[in-house]
């Protein structure tokens, strides 16, 4: 037997084969029984918002929520998680004979969860695919009577949007607006014709920005020697930078929020002395 890659439990491939949405479709359809509905995020990643997963997780897709129709019997499966859920028809596609959720329904359930910052983030998620209509979306966010979490999809939903590239971005922008900050995602620094920066989020009249340090891309003395030279650069050019690290951003504390406020404080003060001596 030549060397496997898990797809699921008790799903094996052979090595070589593409991990690609085909794979995922078949793979779940043999755990899946007919009257069932893939929802949530796994629904969202079928949709192709594929960073609605952790990294990695799509690899073993544990576990995926798996819905029956109210009424229906109990769901036992040993690779999802068991539930009934109010579904329309028009609420569910077809994918290669495996019943999903449609981007629409899928968006609102990724939104009823208890954390806005959970909820802002699966929502962008596949926001950012654009098979989602927001005007739509807000809409369906005043139906849901009585469901769990509701509040937080209604409370949420008007902020969706698909400026940020990562859930980690969406959280951070979150954070800054419950700080009172309307900063911009994804601003360029141009130094002349000489590109400097792409900062995360930032104002920039202001020169203020945010930026999130994830350990993927910010961890190897490489790229912590690449972020340092052009922070010094943009610093040089008179920007305040507040840099954001996973400790900070995703622990249930106010710390994000603190260390925002402070960099901002700095830049008006900034700014203050700037155009006081001009």
């Amino acid at each position: 037997m030549g060397v496997v890659t898990r797809v699921l439990k008790g799903v094996y491939v052979e090595a070589g084969v593409p991990d690609d949405l085909d794979l995922r479709i078949a793979a779940l359809r043999l755990h899946a029984p007919p009257d069932t509905v893939v929802c949530d995020r796994h629904a969202a990643w079928l949709h192709g918002a594929e960073m609605v997963l952790a990294p990695g997780e799509h690899l073993e897709a544990m576990p995926v929520r798996m819905m029956r129709r109210r009424g229906s019997a109990s769901l036992r499966n040993p690779v999802s998680v068991r539930g009934e859920r109010d579904l329309r028809d028009d609420e569910i596609v077809e994918m290669q004979g495996l019943a999903v959720t449609t981007p629409l329904r899928t968006c609102a359930d990724l939104g009823m969860v208890r954390w806005p910052s959970e909820s802002l983030a699966g929502m962008n998620a596949i926001y950012r695919t654009g098979l989602v209509d927001k005007e739509r979306l807000l809409a369906l966010s005043a139906g849901f009577k009585g469901r769990r979490w509701v509040t937080t999809f209604r409370a949420v939903a008007p902020l969706v949007h698909d400026l940020c590239e990562s859930p980690a971005e969406d959280v951070l922008w979150l954070r800054c607006h419950e700080a009172g900050l309307d900063l911009q995602p994804q601003v360029e620094l141009w130094d002349g014709s000489d590109f400097v920066a792409r900062f995360d989020l930032a104002d920039p009249d202001l020169k203020f920005a945010v930026e999130y340090d994830g350990a993927d891309w910010h961890s190897t003395p490489e790229q912590l020697a690449r972020d340092r030279r052009r922070r010094d650069r943009a610093r040089a050019l008179g920007w305040t930078i507040v840099v954001i690290r996973s400790e900070d951003l995703f622990a249930q504390t106010l710390r994000a929020e603190e260390l925002v406020r402070a960099g901002h404080r700095a830049a008006r003060a900034r700014a203050d002395v700037a155009t006081y001596v001009a």
